[in-house]
C-alpha cells in the first residue's frame, strides 16, 4: 500500500480551507450583501495559498516544488511562494534537521523571499517554536516579517481575543509587538470583506497607539492583494488615516516591492499607488530602494540603534512621503 501524501496526513492536526474564510467574516459581521461579491476577488488568493501549503509538505524538494509554484498564474505566484513558505516552516517544525526553509530562502525562492517569511509567520502561531527564538535565527532585516505573517494568522483566527480585546500573544513584545500589528492590519482587510466603513469602524477600536500600524497593513494589503477596491475608496481611507496616513503610504510602498520583487506588475498596485503617492507602483518602488540607502550606510544589523534596521527603512520611507526629513527618533517603543 502507497504511503499518504503528507500533506493528508496533516490536514486534520492544521486544517485550512479557502471555503472558511468568507464565513469567518460572516459569522463576526453578519450577513452582508457585498461579501459575495468581494469573496469572488479573494477566492483565487485564497485558494491558491491553502493549495500551495499542502502541495508544499508533499512535494518539499526544490527540483519537484519550483515548477509547481511557478506554473500558478502570474498574478497569484507570489501568493503561492507564500504558502510555500507556510509549508516549509511547519516541516522543519516537525523535522528541524533538515532546515528547508533557510535553503529555499536562499536559494530558488530568494526573489519572494519577503512573502515567504510571512508564510513562515502564518504557521508560527502553530508550531511549537518560540516566536522571539525563530526571529533570532532569521535575516536580521526581513525578519520583522514574520512577524506580519504571525498578525496575520491571528487576527483571522483568533478574532474574539486579537481584535475585539486587542490582545498581542504573550512573548510578543518591543518591536516584534509592532511588526505583528503590522500584520493584523491586513488581516482586517480580509476580514472586512475590503468594506471601508468596517475597516475604519475597526481600527477606531483600537488604542490609539496601535492604529499607525494597523494601517500600515491596510496600505499593504489594498496595494498587494486581490484587487477589489475603486479609486473613491482608497481616497475614503486615506483620509480616515489622519494622522497615519504616512503609516498607509508606507504600507502602500512596502506593497510595491513586494510586486517589483515578484516581477509581477498589477493595475490595482498601480492604482493603490497613485492615490496615495501620485506615482505608479515603479515609481514608488523605486522610492522605497532609495529610501534604503541611509539604512544601508549605517549597516543593516539590528543593535546600533534603538530601533530595528526594518524600522528605521520605513521611517525613510514615510519621511518621503511627508516631504520632511527624518527626526532623530520616532519610534512609538525600543526595538526588540
Amino acid at each position: 500500500m502507497m504511503p499518504l501524501p503528507l500533506g493528508t496526513l496533516l490536514k486534520p492536526v492544521f486544517p485550512l480551507s479557502a471555503d472558511a474564510f468568507p464565513k469567518m467574516a460572516a459569522d463576526r459581521f453578519g450577513a452582508q450583501e457585498d461579501m459575495d461579491k468581494t469573496w469572488l476577488t479573494f477566492e483565487p488568493v485564497a485558494r491558491t495559498l491553502v493549495d500551495s501549503f499542502y502541495m508544499t509538505l508533499d512535494h518539499p524538494e526544490h527540483r519537484s516544488l519550483v515548477p509547481r509554484l511557478d506554473a500558478s498564474p502570474p498574478g497569484l505566484r507570489g501568493i503561492a511562494y507564500e504558502g510555500a513558505g507556510m509549508g516549509l516552516m511547519l516541516l522543519d517544525s516537525l523535522f528541524p534537521y533538515r532546515r528547508r526553509l533557510p535553503a529555499f530562502i536562499h536559494g530558488p525562492g530568494a526573489p519572494y523571499r519577503c512573502l515567504i517569511y510571512i508564510g513562515a509567520g502564518l504557521v508560527l502561531p502553530r508550531v511549537p517554536v518560540s516566536p522571539q527564538r525563530f526571529l533570532s535565527r532569521q535575516d536580521p532585516f526581513l525578519r520583522w516579517l514574520v512577524m506580519d505573517g504571525y498578525g496575520f494568522y491571528e487576527g483571522f483566527f483568533s478574532w474574539r481575543d486579537i481584535v475585539e480585546r486587542h490582545r498581542t500573544p504573550r512573548g510578543i513584545h518591543g518591536y516584534a509587538a509592532r511588526a505583528f500589528d503590522h500584520g493584523l492590519g491586513r488581516s482586517l482587510w480580509f476580514s472586512t470583506g475590503a468594506n471601508v466603513e468596517r475597516i475604519i469602524d475597526t481600527i477606531h477600536t483600537f488604542p490609539a497607539r496601535r492604529q499607525g500600524d494597523l494601517w500600515s497593513g491596510i496600505g499593504l494589503a489594498c496595494a498587494y492583494a486581490a484587487g477589489v477596491m475603486d479609486r473613491n475608496a482608497i481616497v475614503t481611507l486615506l483620509e480616515a488615516a489622519g494622522q497615519h496616513r504616512a503609516d498607509l503610504a508606507t504600507g502602500t510602498a512596502i506593497a510595491s516591492i513586494f510586486r517589483e520583487q515578484s516581477g509581477q506588475p498589477a493595475p490595482h498596485t498601480d492604482l493603490a499607488c497613485d492615490v496615495v503617492w501620485r506615482r505608479e507602483a515603479a515609481a514608488v518602488a523605486a522610492i522605497a530602494h532609495s529610501a534604503g540607502h541611509p539604512v544601508a550606510r549605517g549597516g543593516i544589523a539590528d543593535g546600533a540603534s534603538p530601533e530595528p534596521a526594518y524600522e528605521r527603512w520605513r521611517q525613510e520611507i514615510r519621511a518621503v512621503w511627508l516631504g520632511t526629513p527624518v527626526p532623530a527618533s520616532t519610534a512609538k517603543e525600543p526595538g526588540a
